[in-house]
């Protein structure tokens, strides 16, 4: 996204077919009960086609539309998507098979409470309904997980469900995988890899 005419081809296709559908969820949900601004999902991506789901926290500084990109996307300019690029492309997975997400999709910048994490529940229940080739949801870090919870215990349909599989890992920011004992940065690292693997291998199955 540092990259002028990417990231202006990235605007221009911000309705693109397979985009189009997120997209304007986004524009529905944005200010929604007050809740204020979201980023889209950039056209680099699967949209509505990916087979994987990438759920992290909340949007970035990076993805704001004055300091950043105005985007989802692995190609932001900033620490904790260029680990989720490398991430990807190391396990094999296409930037096309996989569409970002956040568990509070609206920027605040911080931990969600109960309330957002609720909220967050109901807007990924709504983009769930628009992937129809989903194989994985790919849960990185506590309130991602969280919010699933919640997702489930408020729709049980979907702890239910064969459609596709539920991975849980550490989300890829430097402050989640530090510890001050290197054995457990290590371990963090692993469990990362070794998630990222099960996703590749699920989507050649």
């Amino acid at each position: 996204m540092a990259d002028e005419t990417f990231r202006i081809d990235q605007e221009r296709n911000r309705y693109a077919g397979h985009v189009r559908a997120i997209n304007e969820l986004v524009d529905t949900l944005r200010g929604q009960n007050g809740r204020g601004w979201m980023p889209y999902v950039a056209p680099w991506h699967g949209g509505t086609e990916a087979r994987v789901l990438s759920v992290l926290r909340d949007p970035g500084p990076k993805t704001q539309d004055d300091t950043g990109s105005g985007f989802l996307c692995t190609e932001n300019d900033d620490p904790t998507a260029e680990r989720q690029c490398h991430a990807f492309e190391s396990a094999g997975v296409d930037a096309r098979d996989v569409t970002p997400w956040n568990a509070y999709p609206w920027y605040i910048n911080r931990k969600p409470d109960a309330s957002e994490q609720a909220a967050g529940a109901e807007a990924l229940v709504r983009l769930l309904g628009l992937m129809p080739n989903l194989r994985v949801v790919l849960l990185q870090g506590g309130d991602a997980q969280a919010t699933w919870r919640r997702l489930e215990k408020r729709h049980p349909e979907f702890a239910a469900q064969d459609r596709f599989q539920v991975v849980r890992t550490y989300h890829p920011g430097r402050q989640a995988l530090w510890s001050p004992d290197p054995e457990v940065r290590a371990s963090r690292e692993r469990h990362r890899k070794n998630a990222l693997d099960q996703v590749a291998e699920t989507l050649r199955s």
